[in-house]
């Protein structure tokens, strides 16, 4: 059976998906990737835009979704304590 994903995780998940379309992605095909319900998926997204890890940008008419400094530098500390964790098998 799949293990179920934890809170930090999906956060990362979602950072991940923003920066992997080049840092510009809209809100639908974000939803889509992420693997989540929409309720869940708005729930995460409005934590996200509080905590200052995502903001919205408006290009010509459609909205774009990138990540903020806070966002890529929860990219990283989260990389680093997954790396500490695999290397005292934790």
């Amino acid at each position: 059976m799949a293990k179920k994903r934890e809170r930090l995780e999906i956060i990362y998940d979602i950072l991940r998906i923003i920066h992997d379309n080049r840092n510009k992605i809209k809100i639908t095909p974000l939803l889509r990737y992420s693997n989540l319900s929409s309720q869940s998926f708005y729930e995460y997204y409005n934590e996200l835009l509080e905590k200052n890890l995502i903001i919205e940008n408006n290009d010509k008419k459609r909205k774009l979704i990138s990540l903020t400094d806070k966002g890529f530098k929860y990219i990283e500390k989260y990389k680093y304590i997954i790396e500490f964790i695999e290397d005292f098998e934790l």
